[in-house]
């Protein structure tokens, strides 16, 4: 035994209407044990806390880790694991580690012998490989595409060729007020027979997961996804 804490990795809900229905029991009683966590954003770790019936939230400390995190600042992040004390790791939303920095502070642990528990919760982006249809042996998810609407139909065009020779579906994320160019992008680049999947405002009451043929998508209306959280699928099936 190292003497070391344990670094909890805490799913948290991806629709807030569903309040804490995703979350097992389980992860409740490991989080209203712990007084150290990180987190993306104090405000929202701190709703989630209070969901929780956390016992109180004036003594949970709340560190950051962001996308303006320094290496130097995710070392620090360890401190408090390395002295004995277990930390629960939350994204805002969903997984922790999975499209999200969490995943540094992760790895680093590992290099310390610093035991990682991953709890269990909701992901968008498992749900959506799960909702897809598409090849669930074989799939990758890539993140975000470029931005330059050149550079992404390339992108795409590319991910397109992959999944047709390896049997791979692919899946990726959008910001959230970009997704409706995303779409129009993905109908105008891939071939006519290529499927196409949209998991949209997952486990919400408005909830839509869709997949169809870049053609079957063309003849129809596309559902409403304007700032709202959307994953994409593409599949070109042999």
């Amino acid at each position: 035994m190292n003497g070391y804490g344990k670094l909890y990795l805490i799913p948290v809900p991806i629709a807030g209407e569903q309040g804490l229905r995703d979350i097992p029991s389980h992860n409740i009683s490991v989080i209203n044990g712990l007084s150290k966590f990180i987190a993306e954003d104090a405000r929202n770790a701190r709703r989630f806390l209070k969901q929780c019936e956390y016992p109180d939230i004036s003594k949970a400390e709340i560190l950051l880790l962001n996308e303006h995190s320094k290496e130097a600042d995710i070392s620090a992040l360890l401190k408090d694991l390395l002295d004995g004390h277990s930390v629960g790791l939350m994204s805002d939303a969903g997984c922790p580690g999975i499209a999200d920095p969490g995943a540094d502070v992760v790895y680093r642990a590992h290099q310390k012998h610093i035991e990682v528990i991953p709890l269990t919760g909701p992901s968008s982006i498992v749900l959506s490989i799960m909702s897809s249809g598409f090849n669930g042996q074989n799939f990758a998810f890539v993140g975000y595409l470029p931005i330059d609407k050149q550079l992404k139909t390339k992108r795409l065009r590319e991910l397109e060729q992959i999944s047709g020779k390896y049997n791979q579906a692919q899946f990726f994320i959008e910001t959230p007020y970009r997704n409706e160019q995303m779409m129009e992008t993905l109908l105008d680049a891939l071939s006519p027979g290529t499927h196409v999947f949209v998991g949209i405002d997952i486990h919400s009451p408005k909830q839509q997961l869709v997949s169809k043929t870049v053609n079957e998508w063309k003849s129809s209306l596309l559902p409403y996804m304007h700032k709202v959280p959307a994953v994409f699928g593409i599949y070109k099936k042999h």
